[in-house]
């Protein structure tokens, strides 16, 4: 019963990460790129983890490192694809043509690369700080 446990995690694991690399490859933009491989990336990541802690059951040293390996993987995942996404976004990496909407546009200052608070008395800008 544990061989077929372990194998379904594996596999649903090994899609995710497929899923994952396909983003990568078809995605137009980084942002899109970003999105497909933290989340798939990291949910593939993880339950192959599970799986290698349920190959091991009974060992406790395994399920501790297998837990601290997840936590990990959710904890860093988001951090570092928003860095790589804020960073890429300062350096001008082009977003894709048909993107409709660019949120951050003129509410960076490029120079300090720091949010700029909306100015006063410009109540649309107010209303979408406060929205967001």
């Amino acid at each position: 019963m544990t061989e077929i446990l372990v194998s379904l995690f594996l596999l649903i694991g090994c899609g995710f990460m497929l899923i994952a690399a396909l983003g990568l490859v078809r995605m137009p933009d980084l942002p899109m790129r970003l999105h497909a491989t933290t989340k798939a990336g990291a949910l593939g990541a993880g339950l192959m983890v599970i799986a290698v802690g349920l190959y091991f059951f009974g060992d406790v040293g395994v399920a501790a490192r297998s837990a601290a390996i997840i936590i990990f993987i959710v904890l860093t995942a988001p951090i570092a694809a928003h860095l790589i996404g804020r960073a890429g976004y300062f350096v001008g990496v082009p977003m894709w043509s048909e993107t409709v909407k660019d949120e951050l546009k003129g509410q960076y200052d490029t120079h300090e690369q720091v949010l700029l608070s909306p100015a006063k008395g410009d109540k649309d800008a107010e209303e979408q700080s406060d929205r967001s």
